[in-house]
């Protein structure tokens, strides 16, 4: 990526809901909920703005989300839907920059020439509200993260900047955990420390943050004066693929756990595919109770990229590295790439040849359907039923 570029920060609002409501113009205006059921430990994916007024934010467990606002509509979502709209979105994305760090479905860095920022984001904007009659809201700046910040004050559905010379106006009054870095925990130990502002955290001594936040002291002190240094990791440069998840109440079993391992596991082995690429390292990523996170990595002699390869490696992680539960996060990653398929470390020939005409199966089912008709057809195969989070 070439220096001295402007960067932007694009993403759609409430997207999910905004499809539904799009496609569905008895919605618009009503408070829409698209997530899992209420029953059981159902999550919201994605909420509308009408629904955010009551209180209702993403991850938040259904069943609260609902006794919040009783008469919310529930959608279970349509994966494949989304997906042709973002294809849409980031077809007008490459008419203005090659330049682009795909984070997710609904949102994306772009680099664009110097000094261009702001009408590039204007009609970014302008061509996905005319074109595709969706919301989105950009941040313009010099670096992610002051775009990401931009983006978070251009909500919803317009467009802001937030330049260097614009700091101490916009970003210093802001609380801490407009940061990256900040959870939590993190911000009730700045508190205590009396730092509860962005610019109360830029003029406390750097070496003095690391009982509040350890290793990450330095990066979040620089943040909190607008510095950083990360490049965008553009698509064909991409140097690992991982899907996550965050509970909304902790899990002490290990066989639930084992559960959402296989759902991520199907997702990361998905896009891996999907990329035509294969991978020889599985991480495991866990943070408990009290916050604490550890990440634990497997490298493979031969590369794999089937599902049953990467939970198997995943399972393999967090048999030795589980701990004491709860656990309240769980994430597998797939890194170093290589380019083409391989035969699976864990099968015969003709278990591989059998696994890859199911994985097969199970990707198109997954183009037309989306995630959840999967994750629900492996668990109707369970004897006993354990409901586990939903998520996109």
């Amino acid at each position: 990526m070439k220096k001295n570029c402007d960067i932007l920060l694009c993403d759609l609002d409430a997207f999910f809901a905004s499809v539904e409501q799009l496609d569905n113009p008895d919605l618009k205006g009503k408070p829409v909920l698209v997530g899992g059921s209420p029953e059981g430990r159902g999550v919201v994916s994605t909420c509308s703005y009408e629904a955010r007024k009551y209180g209702i934010r993403s991850a938040m467990p259904m069943k609260k989300a609902i006794s919040l606002c009783p008469e919310a509509v529930i959608i279970r979502g349509r994966m494949s839907r989304y997906k042709e709209i973002s294809l849409q979105v980031r077809n007008i994305f490459e008419r203005y920059t090659p330049d682009i760090e795909f984070v997710s479905i609904d949102e994306a860095y772009l680099a664009v020439k110097e000094g261009q920022g702001f009408e590039t984001g204007t009609a970014i904007h302008d061509a996905v509200r005319n074109e595709l009659h969706l919301p989105i809201s950009v941040g313009v700046s010099v670096n992610k993260l002051l775009a990401k910040i931009a983006c978070e004050l251009a909500k919803p559905n317009n467009v802001d900047t937030l330049w260097p010379a614009e700091i101490e106006e916009k970003l210093w009054p802001l609380l801490v955990r407009a940061l990256p870095g900040v959870g939590p925990v993190a911000e009730k130990s700045l508190n205590s420390l009396g730092v509860k502002t962005i610019e109360e955290l830029a003029a406390y001594p750097a070496h003095a943050l690391k009982y509040a936040l350890g290793s990450s002291a330095e990066a979040v002190h620089n943040y909190a004066h607008g510095i950083d240094n990360r490049e965008l990791e553009l698509e064909h440069q991409a140097k690992s693929i991982s899907e996550e998840t965050t509970f909304a109440e902790d899990i002490f079993e290990h066989e639930t756990m084992k559960s959402v391992l296989m759902e991520l596991s199907s997702g990361v082995g998905y896009r891996l595919r999907s990329s035509g690429f294969t991978a020889k390292t599985i991480t495991l990523k866990l943070r408990y109770r009290d916050f604490r996170t550890i990440t634990r990595s497997l490298t493979i002699q031969e590369a794999i990229y089937s599902d049953r390869d990467i939970y198997q490696a995943a399972v393999s992680l967090f048999e030795k590295n589980c701990g004491s539960p709860p656990w309240r996060l769980v994430g597998v990653q797939a890194s170093g790439f290589e380019q083409g398929s391989q035969m699976s470390l864990f099968s015969s020939l003709a278990e591989h040849e059998k696994e890859t005409r199911l994985t097969e199966t199970r990707d198109k089912l997954r183009e037309k359907y989306g995630s959840d008709m999967i994750i629900q057809g492996r668990r109707l195969k369970k004897k006993k039923k354990k409901e586990v989070i939903d998520h996109d």
